[in-house]
């Protein structure tokens, strides 16, 4: 029988498998011959954009990996890992799920949830808590209401059945995302930093296993069909959705568990983009002069006949390989078996950096691993980007011309019912927040999700930021924005930031200006995590987040979404946002500005989106969440909040909702009230103060040269400003609560 290995596929082929034809003939020198239609498809996953970064990692490698805290880089591992003291890290990443969910929302969510998940455990961590951050077109729209009541149910079914608490996130809204909603998934696990599994291979002579589920059709070529822009035809492209099962993935986090602890583990590595072909391909050029040969054959199967290239670039779920000590083998058998799992020995660590596929004992692919690998013999674009030029329009935006309104009030009652600010109730309760009881502001609200660590002084402080709008205003400045607030969220609820994990997502990066978007947003990126002392740990690039329409391209939002982590050294000085009693003062930490752009009231009330990002100073942004710690580390305060979406009054009203306080304050006379009330200028938190703590934190404020203002009050159940009456609280709160319900089930 001839060896399938002899027939060469076309550059047709190559270019139908999603490869440029430059790229084939690389492929064809790297070879030596001309590849099969097996190898080609190899190449086109590991050589996607998903897969490589061909065309982001040049800008990539200058992002901040250095930290104090710092246990994993960026690349080394399947997730970044920080040391949280006590022997332990934390393993965190987060993941894209975008065209999945375009096509079929509940599958493409709980998928990327469950991925997410095994990148945590198969380094050995055991997963803790989740986030997700969520982007969806005009809510008004049957199609976004489809979108996102599958997306949430497929997060909230999969991660309730899985066992792991969601403890934040954020939903966005906007026409730019009408095609293409972004779905993003973070987790975190913690980990005995003595105990990390490497994703590398080694040991020539040592058994490669499959394990978990059978391997079946969904999901192939998913990682070609995430770098593939969204059309109309894209339909078509349902058996690149894969399908999840959340219990089966829960026994497979046991069973990883319970091999943590035996000496049987050379490597492990999650299937996720690329399935069989990533992670042996992956592990092999991870190792030292290491190979594999796999053997198609032996892979459990759920549908019969499968072609070789099916089965190495499927992406069914809950799989992992694993390299196991020679002599060992039992020990894997024996766990998986306990736990009713695949466990099927399909190959072998071989000397050289050749990964061969054989099907019934005939060759159909060999491949240099390392021609196939980020920062191996993957192609590396430093593509062109040019200013577009809406950004010298918006800069353009003048605040004179834009009319106060008649009724404030009127506006704060739009604005506590705008889907992009109210409470996204709707959304959590679909979560099971509980799960696990780690979830430590399940009934205290704080600013950033706050999970115990058991049997320790300390917690973990974890979040998810970005304002898409103000990126697309300013990718730079938008970013170092994304970051700052990720940074103010963990500092609000007492934690100091650690480090960050990103999730880019963007439109075509061969359009020069959606490139000059993800080139700025990596500038602004790099000077935030800089300042403070956040690493980038790792991440994702999901490039192609357009769409496509009679040839006109539409890209969404620039999307640099900061998930970061940061640490409480004593728990019981954990943060909350919620007004404490009557009769405490309310302090503005920050300086106010006569600036309303880019916020959600210059575009919802006004109409106007054509304007820059928001009042931004790095050095008074890092200067005031400074002040924030020391004022927390010495219980000078009493609840802290940061102003950020609608601005100052929204950040009030969050505040007074939770025990039904209100506010009785006054307004900056040198600054516009609408400004004031609904500006969403940066580098400001909302602080209060018993009366009996007032010298102290005058004096400490005073010395600090940061910036703050005596506003007002809390009161016992009304909003009062500048004398007059804005509402009471019961009222607001029942707006705020069930407006995301009603935009989304009429």
């Amino acid at each position: 029988m001839e060896s399938t290995i002899s027939q060469a596929a076309t550059v047709e082929q190559a270019v139908e498998l999603g490869l440029r034809p430059e790229e084939f003939e690389m492929i064809k020198e790297i070879l030596g011959r001309t590849p099969n239609f097996t190898e080609t498809a190899v190449y086109s996953v590991m050589w996607s954009e998903h897969c490589s970064y061909k065309n982001s990692i040049f800008w990539l490698k200058t992002l901040p990996k250095d930290g104090p805290h710092m246990l994993v880089k960026a690349g080394e591992e399947n997730a970044g890992l920080v040391d949280i003291g006590d022997g332990m890290g934390c393993a965190f990443k987060i993941e894209s799920h975008n065209h999945p969910s375009a096509l079929e929302p509940y599958q493409g969510a709980a998928t990327g949830v469950g991925g997410i998940n095994r990148d945590i455990f198969t380094m050995g961590a055991r997963p803790i808590a989740q986030l997700n951050s969520l982007r969806f077109g005009n809510i008004g729209l049957d199609r976004t209401k489809w979108l996102v009541k599958g997306v949430v149910k497929g997060i909230g079914d999969y991660g309730n059945s899985f066992g792991i608490p969601i403890v934040g996130g954020e939903v966005f809204f906007d026409d730019s995302y009408n095609t293409n909603p972004l779905v993003n998934a973070f987790s975190a696990g913690i980990i005995d930093s003595g105990k990390i599994i490497s994703a590398t291979s080694a040991g020539p002579g040592n058994p490669v296993f499959i394990v978990g589920s059978s391997t079946g059709k969904d999901g192939i070529a998913g990682a070609a069909f995430a770098s593939k822009d969204i059309t109309e035809d894209s339909a078509d492209d349902l058996p690149s959705v894969q399908v999840g099962d959340p219990f089966m993935e829960k026994l497979l986090l046991e069973a990883t568990m319970e091999l943590a602890n035996t000496d049987a583990i050379v490597g492990m590595q999650d299937m996720g983009a690329a399935g069989i072909t990533c992670s042996s391909c992956e592990m092999s050029a991870a190792g030292e002069n290491v190979g594999m040969d796999i053997h198609l054959d032996r892979v459990p199967t759920r549908q019969e006949n499968m072609l070789p290239y099916e089965i190495l670039l499927s992406e069914s779920q809950e799989r992992m390989l694993v390299v196991v000590q020679k002599g060992k083998e039992q020990i894997v058998k024996e766990i998986f078996d306990k736990w009713d799992l695949h466990a099927e020995e399909i190959g072998v660590v071989t000397e050289g950096g050749q990964v061969r596929y054989f099907m019934n004992g005939e060759l159909v692919g060999d491949v240099p691993a390392e021609s196939l690998v980020l920062g191996g013999g993957a192609p590396v674009y430093e593509r062109e980007y040019k200013e577009p030029a809406y950004y010298e329009e918006y800069k353009k935006f003048n605040l004179d011309d834009v009319p106060e309104p008649d009724s404030l009030k009127e506006v704060a009652f739009e604005l506590i019912q705008n889907p992009n600010i109210a409470s996204k109730r709707w959304v959590y309760e679909q979560y099971d927040s509980m799960v696990g009881t780690r979830n430590m502001v399940t009934n205290r609200p704080s600013d950033a999700g706050v999970v115990n660590l058991k049997g320790s002084e300390k917690a973990l402080a974890m979040t998810v930021d970005c304002n898409s709008r103000y990126v697309h205003a300013d990718p730079e400045v938008g970013t170092m924005i994304a970051v700052s607030e990720a940074a103010r969220n963990i500092v609000c609820s007492g934690g100091v930031p650690s480090a960050i994990t990103n999730c880019l997502n963007f439109g075509n990066p061969y359009n020069p200006e959606s490139y000059w978007q993800f080139v700025g947003a990596i500038k602004g990126m790099s000077a935030a995590c800089r300042k403070f002392e956040t690493p980038v740990t790792g991440g994702n690039v999901s490039f192609y987040n357009q769409s496509v329409v009679d040839g006109v391209e539409t890209p969404v939002f620039p999307t640099p979404t900061i998930g970061m982590i940061g640490l409480l050294e004593d728990k019981g000085k954990m943060m909350t946002l919620d007004f404490k009693q009557k009769g405490d003062l309310i302090f503005i930490i920050g300086q106010s500005h006569n600036d309303i752009s880019s916020s959600e009231y210059l575009v919802s009330h006004h109409g106007i989106t054509a304007s820059p990002a928001p009042y931004f100073n790095l050095e008074e942004e890092y200067a005031m969440q400074d002040v924030i710690k020391e004022l927390i580390a010495d219980g000078l305060i009493n609840a802290a909040h940061d102003i950020s979406d609608g601005g100052l009054f929204v950040t009030l009203a969050e505040m007074a909702m939770p025990n039904e306080l209100g506010f009785d304050i006054v307004t900056d006379s040198e600054i516009r009230e609408d400004a004031f009330l609904f500006g969403e200028g940066q580098g400001r938190a909302i602080v209060t103060v018993n009366e009996d703590s007032e010298d102290d934190f005058i004096e400490r404020m005073a010395s600090s040269k940061v910036s703050f203002t005596l506003l007002g009050h809390v009161t016992k159940g009304k909003f009062m400003i500048d004398d007059e009456h804005f509402g009471f609280v019961q009222e607001i709160k029942t707006l705020y609560d069930n407006a995301l319900a009603k935009h989304i089930e009429n």
